[in-house]
Order: C-alpha cells, then sequence, then structure tokens
C-alpha cells in the first residue's frame, strides 16, 4: 500500500477536523430542541470523542509507522481507513443536506420546518452511515456469482459448453488470516463444476509473508481440466521498501512458488495449447500490464508466438486497459479476462445498471464487454484492499459458459 508523506497526513486531519466543526455547527442548531441538558451532553462528548481519537490515532501512528511489523501495519491501516470513511461520509453528508435547506430558506423559515429538521438531519446523516456499516461489516464477504455466456462463431465445436470460473484481486493479507472466510467462495466456485478455473492478478498486497497458511485453503479448488493464474501489478512487490534487490527478487519467487503449491499453473509472457477431440484452443497469459504509473511487465506478442494460427484463444491479463492499448488493436483474441479495478469497492449493480466512481478512470471497469468480435470481461475482484468493505460492488466470482 502507499505510503503518504507526513504533511499529506496533516491535511487529512485538518479536513477531517474542519469537517466535523461544520458537522458540530449544525448539530448544535438540531440539539437545541433537546430540553434535558444531559443528552446534549452526552451527544457532544461521543462526537468529539470519536472525533479528537480518530485523528490523533492517525497522528501517532503515521509517527510510530516504521515500528510496526508489515502484519500489524496492515491490519491498522485498514481500521482507520474505514474508521475514517465512516466518520467522513456521512458527516459531509449530512453538512451539505442541511447547508441546501438552510441556504434556500426552507427548513428555518417556519416553526413547523423546526420538527422536519431533526428528522432530515438524522436521515442525512444516519443512513450513509449504516450503509457503509453494512458495507464493512455484511457485503464485504458476501460473495456473489455472476453467469456470463460468450458466443464465437470461431469457437471449435469440441469446446461449446465449456465451463470456466474467473476470480481475482485475492488480496490475501487484507483476510489478516482468517482462513474460515473464504470456505464459503471455494464451495461456491466448487460447486459450479468449472472446467477451468483462471485467476487474474493480485493475490497479495505486497509481500510473501501474506500467504503463510493459505496453500491448504486454495488448493482445495477443484477444475476437471485444469487451472491458471497471471501476476497483478501487488503481486511484484513494487509497493514496499526493500533494503537490497536481493530481498525483493526473494519475495517475488516466494509469491511465483506459490501457485505451484497450489496446483495453479502461471502464466508468465507464455501460453498453453487445449486439446479435445483433435480440437485446439489457447491459453494465453501475461504478466502485468497497466498505463502509468502502472508497470508493463507484459509481453503480449511474446505469449502469442506458439499459438497465432488458432483461432480462438483466451487472454488473461490483469489490467484492462491492456485490451484497448494492443488486444484488440494487434490481435483477434475472442475473450481476455481481467480485474484491477475492484469496481473501486463502491457502486450500482442493480439488474442492467451499473455505475461507478472508476468509471472516470478505466473505461471498462466492470462485466461483459463486447468490441466486434473480442470479449473482455472485468472481476470486480474476491478481496478487498485499503478500505474494508464493499458499497454496492459485492465480492464476484464469474462463471462463463462458451457457446457457438
Amino acid at each position: 500500500m502507499r505510503s503518504y508523506s507526513f504533511f499529506t497526513i496533516i491535511l487529512l486531519c485538518l479536513a477531517i477536523l474542519v469537517i466535523d466543526l461544520l458537522a458540530f455547527y449544525w448539530l448544535e442548531s438540531i440539539t437545541q430542541q433537546i430540553s434535558l441538558p444531559y443528552i446534549k451532553k452526552i451527544i457532544y462528548f461521543t462526537f468529539w470523542f470519536f472525533s479528537i481519537g480518530l485523528i490523533t490515532s492517525i497522528i501517532i501512528f503515521k509517527i510510530r509507522l516504521d515500528k510496526i511489523h508489515p502484519q500489524r501495519k496492515l491490519l491498522i491501516i485498514s481500521s482507520l481507513y474505514g474508521l475514517t470513511v465512516l466518520s467522513f461520509a456521512p458527516k459531509f453528508i449530512f453538512i451539505i443536506v442541511i447547508s441546501i435547506l438552510y441556504f434556500t430558506n426552507f427548513a428555518f423559515s417556519n416553526k413547523e420546518s423546526l420538527i422536519i429538521i431533526p428528522i432530515i438531519g438524522a436521515f442525512s446523516g444516519f443512513l450513509p452511515f449504516f450503509v457503509i456499516l453494512y458495507g464493512i461489516f455484511r457485503s464485504l464477504y458476501r460473495f456473489k456469482v455472476h453467469h456470463i455466456k460468450v458466443h464465437c462463431k470461431v469457437l471449435p465445436e469440441s469446446f461449446v459448453g465449456l465451463r470456466i470460473v474467473q476470480i481475482s484481486d485475492l488480496h490475501l493479507g487484507s483476510f489478516n488470516f482468517r482462513y474460515h472466510i473464504l470456505d464459503r467462495a471455494i464451495k461456491l466456485i466448487n460447486h459450479l463444476e468449472p472446467d477451468f478455473i483462471f485467476f487474474t492478478g493480485d493475490l497479495v498486497n505486497n509481500y510473501a509473508w501474506e500467504l503463510k497458511g493459505w496453500s491448504s485453503v486454495l488448493k482445495q479448488l477443484s477444475a476437471k481440466k485444469g487451472k491458471y493464474a497471471v501476476l497483478g501489478n501487488h503481486d511484484y512487490g513494487d509497493y514496499s521498501e526493500w533494503k537490497t534487490t536481493k530481498l525483493k527478487k526473494s519475495n517475488f519467487e516466494s509469491i511465483k512458488y506459490f501457485y505451484k503449491k497450489v496446483d495453479f499453473k502461471l502464466l508468465l509472457n507464455e501460453s498453453d495449447v487445449i486439446e479435445i477431440k483433435d480440437e485446439k484452443i489457447a491459453i494465453l497469459g501475461v504478466e502485468n500490464w497497466g498505463n502509468p504509473p502502472f508497470k508493463q511487465y507484459g509481453d503480449l506478442q511474446k505469449s502469442l508466438e506458439n499459438v497465432i494460427d488458432l483461432p480462438f484463444k483466451i487472454l488473461l491479463s490483469h489490467d484492462p486497459s491492456h485490451w484497448t492499448e494492443e488486444v484488440i488493436k494487434d490481435t483477434n483474441i475472442s475473450l481476455t479476462l481481467s480485474g484491477h479495478t475492484h469496481g473501486m469497492q463502491a457502486g450500482i449493480n442493480f439488474k442492467n445498471k451499473k455505475w461507478s466512481p472508476i468509471k472516470y478512470k478505466y473505461k471498462y471497469w466492470g462485466g461483459l464487454h463486447k468490441i466486434k468480435n473480442q470479449y473482455l470481461y472485468v472481476n470486480r475482484g474476491l478481496g478487498w484492499l485499503g478500505f474494508p468493505g464493499r458499497l454496492g460492488m459485492r465480492p464476484e466470482i464469474t462463471f462463463i459458459k462458451l457457446e457457438k
């Protein structure tokens, strides 16, 4: 995870404090109607105890950052991230709503409005609070299976009906060694009886030690014909400071070796040919390829070398940007599977309605997309990073069936 300067942390704390002061100003106006003084004191004390405690915790954590073990550091960062969002977002919405009512002279124009103000204030503040709370404690591990059909003219007859499960962005370090959490996801995947399981990168957040104990869990994943994986941007150790390049390389090699332990074939700019009844398809996998500031380790042409003549090809590439930049421009790859975006872990997924703020950075951020005869599917991720919650963007297992 990114390391922010002390100046940036101070600016964050000042922003939290400004929002808290504005929120408290409107809170005082609303609570004037409470006749019992001790109730008001309890409300005010609770408000400032949480606010000052959060700001103090952020500053102390930043000061002591270098002395904390990476494992504990990750847990504290995600906790503070969650508390900050849980505090900041509801108060910000509360301020906006009450300010609009005030400056439009609606809420404070008559005595009847004095009854409406507390109701609107409570609704505008507490509703987002409980939505975020639900996203942290409930939605985060409510795994959802997305059923997709991909129709392709060049698919060989022997592969019609092929069953594929795609998972992505596990970020195992975020699970803090709570192995049981993934049990339900593994049962869901195995129940689908896939021919192939494809994992499209970001196994860890940064470090190989995050994988401790997970091999016995992920080895339970079952596929009839094979399990394949590629690397994501977080799997290279690029977001950590290393004392020597040897340590970074050792960390990277340990992550790559983990795939052998769980019976996944890791594709590093290479391909594999699958044959059924004398008909063939190709599975390609590239290392991470993304637009700056993300690194471009991937070599698509190298992965195509031995399978260029096969009409139906499936590409595993972590970052969906790769599809528009190289895949649809220069190849005839039928299906590309990506992840990376997490759907920003926040948005709307309701029937055919899809929206997330991440759309302003990634044109293709979730779901199935098609240009001419080429498909891209972007998985919204099974794990999480940073904010320990999912708001309208449940962790995803993708089930794809290939049709003629």
